[in-house]
């Protein structure tokens, strides 16, 4: 049984690891975080101010757990829009992890949070064309695709598909 849990300063040790442990893998679908990121001071720094967004309400960052407190994935809301009700999903499940519905789990459960707890409206969220896994997440979630954009990143070409929930 897995659940999401706020983020949380305690969760700095484990949650490094993880990041470490999982970067070649989520770099293989999304953008590198650059190599700052993944410096242990720069590290505890960034964590801070995701702490600071999320105490001024700005955004909710949630960590995906099992029973026995592993950090499973990272699901958030973020850029949240107050006069639209509206926050951008991101998530990520780590290698050793996936394939199990542990990231459809944690959406719905986050879904639940974001309208019952934070009284939003809707969520928002893009992937590449590429994350197929993603796309069949979203919209076995009930997300509607609403756009695509292709673009550059580092030179080489990337399509952006965007998704819709309503609640």
């Amino acid at each position: 049984m897995i659940h999401i849990a706020p983020l949380q300063i305690e969760d700095e040790d484990k949650l490094y690891t993880f990041e470490l442990h999982n970067r070649k893998y989520f770099e293989k679908f999304v953008p590198s975080r650059g190599e700052a990121f993944y410096q242990k001071d720069y590290f505890h720094d960034r964590l801070r101010e995701l702490l600071k967004e999320q105490a001024d309400s700005k955004s909710y960052f949630f960590l995906i757990k099992d029973a026995d407190g592993e950090i499973l994935g990272r699901v958030n809301l973020t850029d949240i829009c107050p006069s639209q009700k509206i926050g951008f999903l991101g998530y990520r499940v780590g290698e050793a992890h996936t394939g199990k519905g542990i990231a459809g789990k944690a959406v719905e459960l986050l879904k639940v949070e974001a309208e019952k707890t934070l009284r939003l409206k809707g969520i928002k969220a893009q992937t590449t064309a590429e994350n197929i896994a993603s796309q069949k997440v979203l919209e076995k979630k009930g997300f509607e695709e609403i756009n695509r954009e292709d673009t550059a990143y580092e030179g080489k070409p990337l399509t952006f598909v965007y998704y819709q929930l309503s609640f």
